[in-house]
């Protein structure tokens, strides 16, 4: 029997779907607009795309969604959980308090419940100071009926998780099993302040995460369609529901990463330069062995610093809807504001009263869409260098992103990749895939499961290969609850930091591994 994945992509303009058979060959592909509430937008990509295909629904196994939900509601402050937060760290970290930096905004919802108790580890793992267990049950009859999701982060908790572990069993003691718990030691990596940030935020998102997920199952019934479902997550790969709504924070940045992953898929290659054009932004992300290069950098995710594992994207505000302001002067002005979905309406080839860069590239005869007699009476010298100054932002892109002078290869992906032209300044070649646009939904079908853990280890207790097994069977058994096949799983990265200021021979190793699904 034949079986087919599903595979959708949210993103700020079009909502893209597509059904892939068991070689990974595109059956159909659907692109629907991006709706205000996002749900509606996915139902309609869902129906339209199962509509083309004409494939035996009840041969569709897995059905993958890469979603902007989780990012949404940080952005815009809303259907957020009622959230406290417990720092074991008094009285070494008094001096700063959680939730520094913060936009008073989000503070003013997410910073209601901050406490800070004693307790943690040094950077070797020795104990600062006892947990006082009594403050944190007496915490948590503060909290009763108050919260529904708790984020507990310890000092050096990734070094050791004793004392979160110990709080969680607390909480589910004096709270019961129902509330939300996030371990800051599961999401961050060893900086105190920008883990805490992005344990509160994970936190904060995972009533939106349970609601997008039941949408999506709910979505798939409707269609007649019993398929395992998982979310894309901002490395390239997947997991399951039940992984998603414990680690929310993860599906934040997986548009982009899954226009990488779509577009190494399409142009079989492994390393690239990928830029992804839509509506509103061009994203441009680099592929190392397969992968979206990750960032060394700490993160800003709705104005809150984090430190958790996100793909290295520039964005700017260039893609298909971008707006394009005449002066009177003969200048003009690039965006970065967009019309986005509303393109096909408010763009002047399609009958509105906003030029685009769609409009500049159709007066040009650079695409065949749209009504050209419409922007027919353009002055074509001031288009040609508004096309230009586009193609020249892009470029300069390419040179932020490239880590040598040498040219490398360059993917053209998404819809609005029609906007630049077959040879680009940096680049050795430029390669527009068949089914670029929708490369994004395309790497979400095709994405395997994955896990990354980063942690200290004295490689003096096991000696260094007993020490690398431990931390890749640590790593193997994170992918298998994400919904992996142990069987089926590679090493995809592993490093080894020596630390010289800390005892033991002490290590700090990363491996990320990635396989199949189940």
């Amino acid at each position: 029997m034949e079986i087919y994945r599903i595979g959708i992509d949210v993103g700020g303009t079009h909502t893209d779907a597509v059904i892939l058979d068991a070689s990974n060959k595109v059956i159909a592909e659907a692109k629907e607009p991006t709706t205000a509430d996002t749900s509606t937008g996915i139902f309609n990509a869902l129906k339209k795309v199962v509509s083309n295909s004409n494939v035996d629904k009840s041969q569709i196994k897995y059905a993958m969604l890469g979603t902007t939900h989780c990012t949404n509601a940080i952005v815009e402050r809303k259907r957020l959980n009622k959230v406290a937060s417990i720092r074991i760290g008094a009285p070494a970290t008094l001096a700063i308090k959680p939730l520094v930096g913060v936009p008073e905004d989000l503070k003013n919802i997410i910073g209601k419940h901050l406490y800070i108790v004693e307790g943690g580890h040094e950077f070797e793992g020795r104990e600062i100071t006892p947990l006082n267990e009594d403050k944190i049950r007496s915490i948590c009859r503060e909290l009763n009926g108050k919260v529904d999701s708790i984020a507990v982060v310890s000092v050096f908790s990734p070094i050791s998780k004793a004392h979160e572990e110990r709080v969680s069993e607390i909480i589910q003691e004096e709270l019961g099993s129902d509330i939300a718990i996030s371990l800051s030691s599961e999401i961050g990596n060893v900086g105190l302040i920008e883990r805490e940030n992005a344990t509160i935020l994970n936190a904060a998102i995972v009533d939106v995460a349970k609601i997008t997920a039941q949408s999506f199952v709910d979505a798939l019934e409707n269609e007649g369609i019993q398929a395992t479902v998982f979310f894309g997550q901002n490395d390239g790969t997947l997991m399951s529901v039940e992984y998603t709504v414990k680690y929310p924070i993860l599906t934040i940045a997986c548009g982009p990463t899954n226009s990488i992953r779509g577009a190494s898929y399409l142009s079989k290659k492994a390393d690239a330069l990928v830029i992804d054009v839509g509506g509103t932004t061009t994203d441009i992300g680099v592929l190392a062995n397969g992968f979206p290069r990750q960032s060394s950098l700490a993160v800003d995710v709705g104005g809150v610093r984090t430190n958790f594992r996100m793909p290295d994207i520039l964005s700017m505000g260039l893609g298909g809807g971008t707006i394009i302001k005449l002066h009177d002067n003969g200048e003009f002005t690039i965006g970065p504001e967009s019309v986005g979905h509303r393109l096909y309406k408010e763009g002047l080839a399609f009958g509105g009263n906003t030029l685009t860069t769609t409009d500049v590239i159709i007066a040009l005869g650079k695409a065949k869409i749209g009504n050209p007699e419409l922007v027919a009476h353009l002055d074509r010298s001031l288009l040609e260098k508004i096309y230009a100054e586009m193609t020249f932002m892009v470029e300069e892109s390419i040179d932020k992103m490239k880590t040598s002078a040498d040219d490398i290869p360059v993917v053209l992906v998404g819809g609005g990749s029609i906007l630049f032209p077959s040879a680009l300044k940096g680049a050795s070649e430029v390669i527009k895939p068949a089914n670029f646009g929708v490369a994004n939904a395309i790497g979400s079908a095709i994405s395997q499961v994955s896990a990354e853990i980063e942690k200290i280890f004295k490689m003096d207790d096991l000696g260094r290969e007993q020490t690398l097994d431990l931390a890749k069977s640590i790593a193997y058994d994170e992918a298998v609850k994400a919904g992996a096949d142990k069987e089926k799983l590679n090493v995809v990265d592993i490093q080894e930091v020596p630390l010289a200021y800390m005892a033991g021979n002490a290590t700090k190793v990363r491996v990320k591994v990635a396989g199949d699904l189940i």
